[in-house]
């Protein structure tokens, strides 16, 4: 086989719409699907297998385990442990307790991995930081702030009645309450345009509550952004992703650029303005993964 070779850890809801995306989109020539659920894995598995038949897919579908996916050219981590989100504020923070010792088992016994890594577990940049500094694994990758930039720029051109292509603009920092929008810099058809940030701002943060709102779940949005960053983190497109990745002492999603696989650091100019709000991102994130519990020695898929 000489097409990519894509793990992904967790069965859920949103597992299953990533796996959907990726075999509709014949991405993975191989696609191994890790959970500790075995009825759930193999059904998932089955009916991906039948995606694939219909859909004229070149995907190969097959029930996994953990230590399979050192083997894997790209993993995604779709866990969620059991918990009931109460959280009123921050609601993406609300599984912090809960996920992050599962994602720090799983980053134990992917130790050594050298592939990719793309985390989309809530709260993804504390999630992300957790699983990169215990795996050491030097390509992990949050899923977060390129859904709130594909969001952000889907809005604006609403605002604007102009088609979406048209729109260029970032949205930086925490996956969450204290996104940064970067105003500043963005554009519509190559022009500077006023942004209407405290509308935007609001209009991104209601976003997910009418999701959940109507089908429980985050899950399609997520989905096509780990297909779009997976194309370019495998060197199978160029372009630019916004993700979670290292910023000082802390995980928040910056724009990288990517070229043939290897990402580069693209942080637009940002306005005095800007850049407080991004700081203030980094000190609560810092704050909040202080708080994180100990790893626990079982894992949880």
């Amino acid at each position: 086989m000489s097409g990519p070779v894509v793990g992904i850890v967790g069965a859920g809801a949103v597992g299953q719409t990533v796996a959907t995306s990726l075999v509709t989109a014949g991405l993975p020539e191989r696609l191994l699907v890790v959970s500790r659920q075995p009825s759930q894995v193999q059904g998932l598995c089955a009916d991906l297998q039948d995606l694939a038949q219909t859909a004229r897919s070149r995907s190969q579908v097959e029930a996994g385990e953990v230590a399979d996916l050192h083997g894997c050219d790209a993993v995604v981590i779709a866990l969620r442990t059991d918990f009931t989100n109460i959280a009123q504020r921050d609601i993406r923070r609300g599984g912090a307790a809960a996920n992050a010792p599962a994602l720090g088992a799983l980053a134990r016994e992917l130790r050594g991995y050298g592939g990719t890594v793309l985390v989309v577990t809530n709260p993804v940049d504390l999630m992300a930081r957790r699983f990169g500094e215990v795996s050491g694994c030097s390509r992990v990758f949050g899923i977060g702030s390129n859904l709130d930039s594909a969001r952000y720029r889907l809005l604006l051109a609403r605002y604007a009645q102009v088609s979406p292509e048209l729109v260029r603009g970032h949205v930086i920092g925490e996956h969450g309450d204290r996104a940064v929008v970067c105003a500043s810099t963005t554009t519509v058809g190559s022009r500077p345009i006023a942004v209407p940030v405290r509308t935007v701002v609001a209009d991104l943060q209601q976003r997910p509550a009418l999701i959940r709102g109507g089908i429980g779940r985050t899950r399609c949005g997520p989905a096509g952004a780990v297909l779009s960053t997976l194309r370019k983190a495998l060197g199978l497109a160029d372009g630019v992703e916004e993700l979670s990745v290292p910023y000082g002492d802390v995980y928040l999603g910056i724009p990288l650029r990517f070229t043939g696989g290897e990402a580069v650091p693209s942080v637009p100019p940002l306005t005095r303005s800007e850049r407080l709000c991004l700081d203030s991102a980094a000190s609560s994130l810092r704050d909040a993964y202080a708080q994180l519990p100990a790893l626990p020695e079982r894992i949880a898929t």
